[in-house]
């Protein structure tokens, strides 16, 4: 099982709860007391600058190659903040982290989870997306028959259960597919690998490398996010209260974390490899090699309003376009301000 494969698995049970945590977000957010830093973190705290621990949702991986690489440069530091990084894992919670005090910003891993705090009324809000296009794909055999996502009708399809409540209503509505073809995805290959007519989720970064491993074929890959699928995605979340009493230190890290993807994807990657492979021994180079040339090529980081933004920068247009999806296949509520769920105070398209 991959990471990104367990960090689906786990992402419907962090749903089920989070009436729970926003109950408690509501009361702790508001305080705002602070909490003891994980002893897994990447780096330890120094003396001076403004203390910030950042929660990232899974251990550490290429796909947090910037925030590391901003820790490895200095960037955080050059801006005066003391940057502690807190590897996430199985379990973890980013809002539940930045609710109880343990962090004071965290990553919000796709808009779904960030529309669904701001529906619960938790006090954060995403203030840069690292991603413009969610990672998000079907894999399928080298089929000549299946050219775009209308020719899967049919097809037995594997998806998690996250899957079924965030981006599948969305794939039956635009391109006609139906329930009778999902099957529970077991997060292995295997079955995908046994079954030439069998498509499969997965993250550009991660599962079509892994089948290419394992099978010794190049599968065809479709990213969701190419084929109209809006949302963002890797966003940084801050609290209200940080956001209201100190937002020069939101935009020196939101600055700092540009500047060191910016030196990840088109500098040396090397420092951040390093912090990456010694807060996470299970990961291997070859696979944040691959990873980084993932999001370069598909223009993960830099497309759309990012080309001219900046890296990081949403627009009221795109989360717009992300809210009328959601809407359209009944995943968010018809009247939800989307402005609770974002802010353009530190990133906007005309910077």
């Amino acid at each position: 099982m991959t990471d990104r494969s367990r960090r689906r698995a786990l992402s419907a049970a962090r749903n089920a709860v989070l009436g729970v945590v926003a109950g408690l977000s509501l009361a702790a957010l508001a305080a705002c007391s602070p909490g003891a830093a994980r002893k897994d973190a990447a780096a330890p705290a120094g003396k001076g600058g403004v203390a910030i621990r950042f929660a990232t949702d899974w251990r550490a991986e290429a796909e947090h190659g910037g925030f590391y690489e901003a820790l490895a440069l200095g960037e955080y530091r050059k801006r005066g903040l003391d940057v502690t990084i807190l590897q996430g894992g199985p379990g973890s919670n980013v809002p539940e982290l930045l609710a109880a005090g343990q962090a004071d910003m965290g990553i919000g891993s796709n808009s779904f989870g960030v529309l669904n705090l701001a529906a619960e009324g938790v006090p954060v809000k995403a203030v840069m997306a690292v991603f413009q296009k969610d990672p998000q794909v079907l894999i399928a055999h080298d089929d000549p028959t299946i050219a775009s996502l209308a020719d899967l009708k049919g097809h037995p399809i594997l998806l998690a259960d996250a899957a079924i409540t965030s981006f599948w209503p969305w794939l039956k509505a635009k391109y006609g597919l139906k329930d009778a073809q999902v099957r529970k995805y077991s997060f292995s290959a295997a079955p995908f690998l046994a079954d030439k007519r069998a498509v499969q989720e997965g993250y550009v970064t991660s599962e079509p490398y892994t089948i290419e491993k394992e099978g010794g074929f190049k599968p065809r890959v479709f990213l969701l996010a190419d084929n109209g699928y809006p949302g963002y995605a890797a966003m940084v979340l801050a609290p209200d209260k940080l956001i209201a009493s100190d937002p020069k230190t939101v935009r020196a890290f939101v600055e700092a974390t540009a500047e060191g993807w910016r030196q990840y994807l088109h500098g040396d990657p090397r420092p951040a490899d390093a912090l990456i492979l010694k807060a996470n021994p299970e990961m291997k180079q070859d696979v944040l090699d691959q990873a980084r040339a993932k999001m370069r090529d598909y223009g993960i980081v830099e497309s759309g309003d990012a080309a001219r933004g900046g890296i990081g920068v949403m627009t009221d247009a795109g989360w717009r376009r992300f809210g009328d999806t959601a809407r359209s296949v009944g995943l968010a509520k018809p009247g939800l301000d989307l402005r609770r769920a974002y802010t353009l105070q530190f990133v906007s398209a005309s910077r």
